[in-house]
């Protein structure tokens, strides 16, 4: 292989070609590096590129697989990876793709960034969002859009879609991803990636911008499943500054994931394989139950009656603790500021208005609205109360059904991606983008989206949900399928 194509590589082959020093981390960035700068114009995955910094880090990581010093390697050594821009990284600009944290510097790490340092995981820089994580298509950065490899004129998903471009694309060897109601698992479907929303509370959310508190998870893309349960095994744990991660056991992944799939039922939800779903969707999925089945899959038709009611749930919930989280963006404590303006300040709320609604996007301002509106006093217990009821209901249903089953399979997307521009005038329409993807983020389940075929040139994935903590079934079933079919190895020609 050729040092400008190491890029290519997984995490799995890289570490191997490291370890037998084939090929050295310096030489692995810099086909990463290069990558970036051929294909971003194009596509705007990356809002900050760290190539210096990323360079020495590469480096030293080098001199320490040479040398050994006395200790065991880190596991992922040297491997070049991108982040989401709403996970907080010391010393680099953390936008969360809005104006108003335009200049912000982040004063430490997140959890999940110092396991990936402590693991020897070298940061090439930050990636492209929806503002906030608000959205399903990567339409609403205040950076410009995120452009779909496979088709330009296409949205990448959201809002996780700087990450899942970047890995399709090789930019690098993983990223990193928030997912609240399918915000990673969205567009790896729409881009053909491997997408992982682990468990609520098996990573650490300590160093995220908050979104909606009670669904964010910090999760990844990757290019493989099997590279997924490597990334996982590293990023997993409990951890003292989140009092939401649990200590539950970390199954060894990658020993587990080889196991055959003989015996192993999976459940299919009816409310999931409807009528709306695209004819083409609908085989790719079709013909991934089949090889499914060759491998020894049993399935089994099952109902979850209030998946009618995820999104409805969702969009109560979520917009409600969007307007409490980003309270705390009031022009005064960091961030854009309208204090500057003197002559147009005459009073506290002229600095908090002018400083929101210079820095937020519309779309984030709809959600501030809606939450505020569901929060108030006369509409709280009637909406919020309410959604929080039904939100019970879902997660008790799921847990229910998953007691009959080792996991579920339902399509990501009820279809691939659409042009850009086509629903961002509708945002009932983009709301309703998420229909099968919330009901696990409400229940707080691990789910994960791989690729299953194509639909006119544009990849489909498939969503397997897993019982609370059960990651490792959900890598032993993706790994099996994609032992079997070649659909996460179709590279992109852009």
């Amino acid at each position: 292989m050729q040092k400008s194509e190491l890029n290519k590589l997984t995490i799995k082959q890289a570490i191997e070609k490291l370890n037998n020093k084939e090929i050295t981390s310096v030489e692995l960035t810099e086909a990463c590096l290069a990558r970036i700068k051929e294909v971003d114009n194009k596509i705007n995955a990356c809002l900050t590129v760290c190539e210096e910094q990323v360079l020495v880090e590469a480096k030293k990581a080098d001199e320490i697989r040479q040398t050994g010093q006395g200790w065991e390697t880190p596991p992922l050594l040297g491997i070049p990876y991108l982040v989401k821009d709403n996970i907080l990284t010391r010393g680099i600009k953390t936008t969360a793709g809005s104006k108003i944290l335009e200049n912000y510097i982040a004063p430490y790490d997140a959890t999940i960034i110092k396991k990936l340092k402590q693991a020897g995981a070298v940061l090439l820089g930050k990636v492209n969002m929806d503002e906030f994580a608000h959205g399903a298509s990567t339409e609403n950065s205040a950076f410009g859009v995120t452009h779909n490899p496979w088709n330009l004129e296409c949205v990448a998903g959201g809002s996780s879609g700087g990450s899942a471009v970047a890995v399709v694309t090789d930019m690098c060897l993983f990223a990193l991803g928030t997912d609240t109601g399918g915000s990673i698992r969205y567009p790896a479907s729409f881009c053909g990636v491997t997408g992982l929303k682990p468990t609520y509370g098996r990573s650490s959310r300590f160093g995220l911008i908050s979104m909606t508190s009670s669904t964010d998870v910090p999760g990844l893309i990757t290019k493989t499943v099997e590279d997924a349960a490597i990334i996982l095994s590293v990023i997993a744990g409990v951890d003292k500054n989140d009092a939401t991660t649990v200590k539950e056991k970390i199954d060894d992944y990658q020993k587990l994931i080889k196991q055959d799939l003989h015996g192993l039922k999976v459940g299919l939800p009816k409310e999931y394989f409807i009528e709306g779903v695209d004819k083409g969707v609908k085989q790719a999925v079709e013909q991934a139950i089949e090889e499914f089945k060759k491998l020894g899959v049993k399935f089994v038709k099952v109902s979850l009656p209030h998946t009618a009611y995820g999104v409805p749930v969702y969009y109560i919930i979520t917009p409600s603790e969007i307007s409490s989280n980003l309270a705390r963006f009031d022009g005064i404590k960091y961030g854009l500021s309208a204090m500057e303006e003197k002559n147009n300040i005459h009073s506290l709320f002229d600095i908090y208005a002018k400083s929101r609604g210079k820095g937020f996007g519309a779309e984030t301002k709809r959600r501030i609205m809606l939450g505020t509106y569901a929060l108030s006093a006369g509409y709280y217990d009637a909406y919020y109360i309410q959604a929080q009821k039904v939100r019970t209901k879902i997660k008790q249903e799921m847990d229910k059904v998953l007691e009959q089953v080792d996991c579920l399979l339902t399509p990501t997307a009820p279809h691939v991606a659409f042009k850009i521009g086509s629903k961002s005038q509708d945002p009932l329409k983009m709301y309703l983008e998420d229909i099968f993807v919330t009901g696990a983020s409400l229940a707080g389940l691990p789910a994960i989206s791989i690729p299953c075929g194509f639909d006119n040139n544009m990849p489909v994935g498939l969503q397997l949900i897993g019982k609370r903590f059960d990651e490792a079934i959900l890598f032993r079933i993706g790994y099996n399928f994609q032992e079997a079919t070649d659909w996460h190895l179709k590279k992109v020609e852009i």
